[in-house]
């Protein structure tokens, strides 16, 4: 098993047992502790654990070598899965939001303070698994991992609503307020709104990639400035670049001048290959075209 597979599943088997001991947590907090939103984020972190599970089983086939039926490799089985995370993610949403918005037709039970202070540990824990999660995901540029740092960032903001939620119900427990009472049916339906539009970026970003849209822009001018380096490099005709999961294809096609031989046409496509794979650690195949460059070219160009 490669560094960067085992490192991706010991990342993946922290993410199952701290939401495995955070969905129990929280949901015995919100049954016992009558909060809707404590329940709701005890909820979606039920379905963190189900997710990490899904990113385990798919990181030894994402970081399969290239095979004959698979020639660019398995990188996107790791966007799959952001994408099955995305999806998860945003049923979860609308259930939340469903629970939400009925529960304003229901009396309502104050919720106690037990949930507000599982609610708080629950924030502590995943803002730490963020931080550690999110990093590991963009050294080693993997789209699974960063997937389970999106579902921690997604509970931190969950954690937060529910909190304050039951804290604003408290207070209205307390000075007899009826109206802040409401408040953690409110922060239920914020919880659903926060975990809504992560999934919908998740989603977004897994479509991109699953049709071939080009890398940014300033990276792929990182990638032409790296080849204007080389002075044989007559003209630049062509260039995209495409993720496919944790590495980049890039397709390149340039002019040279038409008297170059074969083999001279062959270095500099492997020196240009090599120089993008130096300074970008990232990028697993370039495939070079080489165009005839003539004098008279420029001259019509510049007219």
């Amino acid at each position: 098993m490669g560094a960067r597979e085992s490192l991706a599943r010991r990342v993946a088997w922290i993410s199952v047992w701290s939401n495995l001991v955070l969905t129990i947590g929280k949901i015995l907090a919100g049954w016992f502790g009558r909060s809707d939103a404590v329940m709701a984020d005890g909820i979606h972190s039920s379905a963190d654990v189900f997710a990490s599970i899904i990113v385990l089983l798919v990181i030894k086939v994402a970081n399969k070598p290239a095979d004959e039926d698979h020639p660019y490799g398995h990188g996107k089985a790791e966007v799959i899965v952001s994408g099955v995370v995305g999806i998860l993610l945003l049923l979860i949403s609308f259930y939340i939001l469903y629970e939400g918005i009925t529960g304003f037709f229901h009396p309502i039970e104050p919720p106690r303070l037990l949930a507000m202070w599982i609610a708080i540990l629950s924030f502590v824990m995943k803002e730490l698994l963020y931080r550690w999660s999110y990093k590991v995901a963009k050294q080693h540029s993997s789209k699974a991992i960063e997937a389970i740092a999106l579902d921690h960032k997604a509970d931190i903001v969950a954690s937060i609503a529910a909190a304050f939620g039951v804290f604003i119900s408290y207070l209205g427990t307390t000075f007899d307020l009826h109206i802040l009472l409401y408040g953690d049916k409110v922060a239920s339906i914020f919880v659903a709104y926060l975990i809504f539009k992560i999934s919908k970026d998740m989603l977004n970003e897994a479509f991109q990639i699953l049709i071939e849209r080009n890398i940014d822009m300033e990276i792929l001018q990182s990638y032409i400035s790296t080849i204007s380096e080389f002075a044989e490099v007559r003209r630049i005709d062509k260039i995209r670049a495409r993720e496919h999961g944790n590495y980049i294809l890039v397709d390149l096609r340039i002019s040279v001048d038409h008297f170059k031989t074969i083999k001279e046409g062959h270095d500099l496509s492997r020196e240009i290959k090599e120089k993008l794979m130096e300074k970008n650690d990232n990028i697993r195949e370039v495939l070079i075209h080489l165009n005839p460059y003539f004098p008279e070219e420029s001259k019509i160009d510049e007219k």
